[in-house]
């Protein structure tokens, strides 16, 4: 993890949330491992990892911009038949501990479970209710063996991007996308998402998709902050000789291209 930040810093790429599934880690791991990514990229993190109380809230507050709520899907028939274990309710609890604590709120919504876009509306109540800072959207990726066999169109997924944009305009909006979708978002960023997500960067560092995501954005008229394609000056100088090693080894597979 704290290789991976590193990479981070020297790509000039930013963080979204250190995430690990809900009560992935115990509480000093989660603490160390939150403060360790601080002090690498210089900036405090958002965290995605299930339901935090207030004695955990306030524990990691120095190291925290905001905490983000698993939402998933809004319409509330569909999410108890797709999610049950990952009932609202504690979300807007943690929410509203977040507002005592003065720390921001973010939550993610996956477009394709089966919603329409008239539930946009309860996505609008939502994000009101809460005075959400940050979303991020995933398309839907299809699953072999499941009901999901197809991901949302991208006009569709589109438009709930910008529907979003103009009841929300100082929404920070994020975009997942997949790399048989990366068409799509020179349309997504124009439709007002700010960035994107979902990218195995060091995987995937210089491909032919990298390079598509940076013509993407050009071909949105954004400034892309960072690089997929250009290798970055390696600085592990006074760095834990563990991390620094595996770090090279993520520089070796990027130098590498794909």
């Amino acid at each position: 993890i704290f290789a991976e930040a590193l990479i981070c810093r020297m790509c000039g790429w930013k963080v979204e949330f250190i995430s690990g599934g809900c009560e992935g880690y115990g509480g000093d791991e989660l603490r160390d491992i939150v403060k360790g990514v601080y002090e690498i990229t210089g900036q405090k993190q958002w965290l995605n990892v299930g339901i935090l109380n207030r004695r955990q809230l306030e524990e990691l507050k120095p190291y925290t911009e905001g905490v983000c709520g698993t939402v998933e899907c809004i319409n509330p028939a569909l999410r108890k038949r797709i999610c049950p274990s990952k009932p609202i309710e504690p979300i807007e609890q943690m929410f509203d501990v977040c507002d005592e604590l003065k720390l921001k709120k973010a939550v993610t919504i996956i477009i394709g479970l089966g919603e329409s876009i008239e539930d946009f509306e309860l996505l609008k109540k939502f994000i009101a209710k809460h005075n959400v800072d940050k979303l991020t959207f995933y398309a839907l990726k299809p699953q072999k063996g499941t009901v999901f066999t197809r991901g949302p169109g991208k006009s569709y997924y589109l438009e709930w991007v910008r529907k979003t944009r103009q009841e929300f305009p100082e929404l920070k909006i994020i975009v997942g996308s997949w790399l048989d979708r990366l068409d799509e978002l020179s349309g997504l960023l124009k439709a007002g998402a700010d960035a994107i997500t979902k990218f195995p960067a060091i995987r995937k560092f210089n491909s032919e998709y990298a390079r598509q995501i940076e013509e993407q954005a050009r071909l949105a008229g954004r400034m892309f902050e960072g690089t997929l394609t250009k290798m970055p000056e390696a600085d592990l100088d006074g760095v834990e000789e563990k991390i620094a090693e595996k770090a090279r080894e993520y520089l070796e597979a990027m130098s590498r291209g794909v």
